[in-house]
């Protein structure tokens, strides 16, 4: 099956279809490709944010996922009718029910996103908004780079900025109170 075509409906089902190792999200009727491949630096931060979260939700409700995860936000199980679906860095979802055999439907409790310099515009900006309108409760923009992470909670329907934390902050996890992770820890020097 060919690629999707600018302006052409796309589907999940569509999409389901493709080679495994080819990778798109579709958001507001935008197809984004998936590529480039990540850096090691932002695969090292996102194993260690995947570190300290699953540590902390073992034996819990909540569950995380690291990417590649599928995300179909709308709350639809029939893949011919899902237009829109994002494969966030990570996920935290609290409703085992979202979670199917290939993918997460309906919204998780908390998204991270990586940026790079490839996605600083969808992830800040697209992905922002569509998180915020899907209802995320919580939401991390984590720049590892500069090594930061911009947190943002979901109050009365509008993302509210709660602060940029640094290198040598701990970052509270609003979702959980008394959680919180050493960005120290996630920002390490690879030896």
């Amino acid at each position: 099956m060919p690629a999707p075509e600018k302006g052409q409906p796309f589907t999940y089902a569509q999409y389901m279809m493709l080679d495994e190792d080819v990778r798109y999200e579709v958001i507001d009727g935008q197809v984004f490709n998936m590529f480039p491949v990540p850096t090691p630096k932002h695969q090292a931060v996102q194993r260690e944010l995947l570190v300290e979260f699953a540590a902390y939700l073992r034996g819990k409700t909540c569950t995380v996922f690291g990417a590649p995860i599928d995300v179909c936000l709308a709350d639809r199980d029939d893949p011919e009718q899902i237009r829109e679906w994002v494969e966030p860095d990570l996920v935290v979802v609290c409703d085992k029910s979202k979670i199917r055999e290939k993918r997460i439907v309906g919204v998780p409790d908390l998204v991270v996103e990586i940026i790079s310099k490839s996605t600083v515009h969808k992830d800040k900006i697209v992905k922002f908004h569509r998180y915020e309108r899907a209802g995320v409760k919580e939401y991390w923009i984590v720049d590892p780079m500069n090594e930061t992470i911009d947190v943002y909670v979901l109050e009365e329907g509008r993302f509210r900025h709660q602060g940029m934390y640094v290198r040598d902050d701990t970052i509270p996890v609003r979702l959980f109170p008394g959680f919180a992770i050493e960005l120290k820890n996630v920002f390490a020097e690879e030896e």
